[in-house]
């Protein structure tokens, strides 16, 4: 589905659920109600995402990866959805560094423990993709965070086609530091603590998990006319679940045996084009 379908397709409510969705997010304000009926299927969703991609002001410089819930699978019949990281919200962090993310006060936040692969390549036009071809474009492996932030609080609540029409939920990818010899490696044990209380814990898979995200955003992209770039980071999925979060609380994510990553949420200001 190209940008040129989705427009020539696009129905009122798809128009006003984007327009009202960008409009809020390009001023740093929450919603209040999903505006309009949330998209039916996968498609109607995915082309209220390519629209509002073509009317924010920033360059897409990676992807978010989701499982879809299993209460959800029969309307939305597909393993995974994905959503843009734009260039201004992808963080490249140190070991110990603390980096401020922005959510939006009054809407949706949420942090997670997740791995993060960096595209090493220009990946070829294919619209198939395994994990074994998948793997052959890491330029690295790192460990890190997505931050979810959406206008709008109960988001995820409604579902799959809410939460792609609004960029995938997401509002920020932390790429912590590299794990070396990864291809070695099956599982990595991640922790997750807010303010110092643990609040979950779980088990990543490299090659299902991570690689198998991968694999599904080549495929997602080629099928919306879209290709990765060498560069493109991609946040493949929670380890240790979905943690609300608010504006001034801080966050640690222990990977057992390769490191930590630290974060601590601000108020999404209004983006600069409309300061």
């Amino acid at each position: 589905m190209s940008l040129s379908d989705a427009s020539a397709h696009a129905t009122a409510n798809e128009l006003g659920i984007v327009e009202r969705f960008v409009e809020a997010r390009l001023h740093g304000r929450a919603l209040s109600a999903y505006p309009g009926a949330v998209p039916a299927t996968l498609a109607e969703a995915y082309r209220c995402q390519e629209l509002a991609i073509e009317r924010w002001p920033e360059r897409i410089a990676g992807w978010k990866v989701a499982r879809v819930p299993p209460a959800f699978k029969a309307q939305y019949p597909e393993e995974r959805l994905i959503g843009p990281a734009f260039a201004n919200n992808i963080h490249f962090v140190k070991e110990g560094e603390v980096v401020e993310c922005p959510v939006f006060d009054g809407g949706f936040a949420a942090v997670e423990a997740e791995l993060v692969v960096v595209i090493g390549a220009d990946p070829p036009q294919r619209s198939e993709w395994t994990i074994d071809e998948a793997q052959e474009l890491v330029g690295s492996l790192h460990i890190g965070v997505e931050v979810a932030s959406s206008p709008l609080a109960p988001l995820n609540d409604l579902g799959p086609g809410a939460v792609i029409s609004d960029f995938g939920n997401n509002w920020g990818v932390v790429v912590g530091p590299a794990i070396e010899d990864w291809r070695s490696i099956d599982e990595i044990a991640a922790e997750t603590f807010i303010d110092g209380e643990r609040v979950g814990h779980g088990v990543a898979f490299v090659k299902q998990g991570a690689l198998g995200a991968l694999a599904f955003t080549l495929m997602k992209s080629a099928e919306r006319g879209r290709r990765l770039r060498a560069g493109d980071v991609i946040s493949t999925g929670m380890i240790t679940g979905v943690h609300d979060i608010r504006i001034g609380q801080s966050s640690r994510h222990v990977f057992e045996r390769f490191g930590e990553v630290h974060c601590r949420v601000i108020k999404a200001e209004p983006h600069s084009t409309v300061r």
